[in-house]
């Protein structure tokens, strides 16, 4: 079994948030950097998935140089082998043509995405990078087992879960439940330095959407406390000042 894992480089969810440049670019002076944790999760199920069936694992990243302590986690963590795509991520349009583009050629039977990243959100690349290779998509799985060829997936839906069922080749989403994390050991810290790291230049993608700024939520105000005898104070609130009812 092949598999392809697709990661990305999102600050430490503890990052406090500025802007540059009259609000228009994230600042990431000082900030730390991590694997996306949804697609770490994503990796490690592709490590079970060839552990059980035999195969590769290979990581992919679209990013600069500054993004390859995070590709060589994933070395170590376990994957095979990795791609750095040598660009900086626009938006998601652009990161699955890049990808789409690298892989299209390598036959790979299982593609993995995180749900989304957790620095924008956006939970798209997963569906645009199917349809460039021309291959099925499933959102957002909890959890995936594959029999045949054939992959057998569970994922949330309003009131319930569904059974998904699909044949290799595939693109899938992975979901938090999918798998369990796994911390490198130091054998695998050693291993990940003389593991391939391909270099590739970017294709050329259109950026199809553009930043016109970023703006911070506003602080949160404080909290007033209203005795649990005094239901009528706390309803004349809700109605008159915070205006929800």
């Amino acid at each position: 079994m092949k598999i392809l894992v697709c990661i990305s480089n999102v600050p430490d969810t503890t990052t406090k948030i500025t802007f540059t440049d009259n609000n228009t670019k994230f600042n990431s002076a000082g900030v730390q950097f991590i694997i996306n944790p949804y697609d770490e999760l994503a990796l490690t199920k592709a490590l079970e998935l060839v552990e059980k069936h035999q195969g590769t694992v290979t990581v992919i990243n679209v990013g600069l140089a500054d993004t390859e302590p995070n590709i060589r986690k994933a070395l170590a963590i376990g994957a095979n082998d990795a791609i750095r795509i040598n660009a900086q991520p626009t938006d998601a349009y652009f990161v699955a043509g890049q990808i789409a583009e690298a892989v299209k050629a390598e036959n790979y039977d299982l593609i993995f995405t995180g749900r989304e990243s957790i620095d924008y959100n956006s939970g798209q690349v997963c569906g645009m990078l199917a349809e460039m290779l021309n291959l099925p998509s499933v959102n957002v799985i909890n959890t995936l087992d594959i029999e045949n060829s054939v992959a057998t997936m569970e994922r949330d839906i309003d009131g319930g879960r569904e059974v998904v069922k699909c044949n290799l080749p595939l693109v899938v989403s992975a979901q938090k439940e999918l798998a369990e994390p796994r911390i490198p050991n130091m054998r695998g810290i050693m291993a990940a330095r003389t593991k391939p790291l391909k270099i590739m230049e970017p294709t050329s993608v259109t950026n199809s959407t553009e930043i016109a700024f970023y703006e911070l939520p506003q602080p949160k105000a404080g909290c007033k406390m209203i005795d649990a005898e005094k239901a009528e104070e706390l309803i004349t609130i809700l109605h008159n000042e915070a205006k929800v009812i």
